[in-house]
């Protein structure tokens, strides 16, 4: 995967500063502090592991506003709905329907190609529940995209939140994956026994 085009710049901050400082301040309040390298790119999916609790979107959504990057996120296209709608989508919630024929892969790869800049966040988990294997959309989407893939995390020993590293995707699964391993090898959920094994299913 070459990255091309998409390494020519990066979104700016879109919340304000007085809004940055509050966001900062609730989580320091609660312990908690953001770790963020911003990316190069315009476009990008984000994986966010460990995925144990609810509690993890809250604390992403305010890290989101701590820092003002402009991550987008998906949910099924029912809770978008009045009156919560506008409100999700202004928090960054792209409605999905994975009843469409084209299907989410192709929904997302195309929203990506639409918009000038765009970071999507994915829980290649797929639920808080343990899995014993993750979900490969965002494998295939990243790559298909040629996208830069952002490892978050929420560590709740550390109590960081964050993105500390960006990867060129190799189209080598296995090879993406020893070093997606590497990253969160000490990043601990709120719940660890929920946490499973970082695989794609074969």
């Amino acid at each position: 995967m070459s990255g091309g085009p998409a390494m020519a710049s990066a979104p700016a901050p879109d919340a304000s500063a007085l809004r940055r400082r509050l966001a900062r301040a609730l989580l320091r309040a609660f312990g908690w502090r953001v770790d963020v390298a911003w990316p190069t790119a315009p476009r990008g999916v984000v994986i966010v592991y460990p995925h144990t609790s609810n509690w993890d979107f809250m604390v992403g959504i305010v890290a989101r506003a701590a820092v003002g990057l402009p991550v987008s996120w998906v949910g099924k296209h029912g809770i978008f709905r009045w009156p919560l709608g506008p409100v999700l989508r202004r928090l960054g919630g792209i409605p999905v329907d994975r009843r469409a024929p084209h299907g989410l892969i192709g929904q997302l790869a195309a929203e990506l190609a639409r918009r000038d800049w765009m970071w999507l966040a994915l829980a290649p988990e797929g639920t808080r529940a343990r899995v014993e294997h993750w979900r490969s959309g965002f494998y295939r989407l990243a790559c298909l995209a040629d996208v830069p893939l952002g490892l978050g995390f929420i560590d709740y020993r550390e109590k960081v939140v964050g993105i500390r590293e960006y990867l060129a995707l190799s189209g080598d699964e296995e090879a993406d994956l020893t070093r997606i391993r590497a990253a969160y090898q000490a990043i601990t959920a709120r719940h660890p026994a929920q946490a499973g094994p970082i695989r794609l299913r074969g």
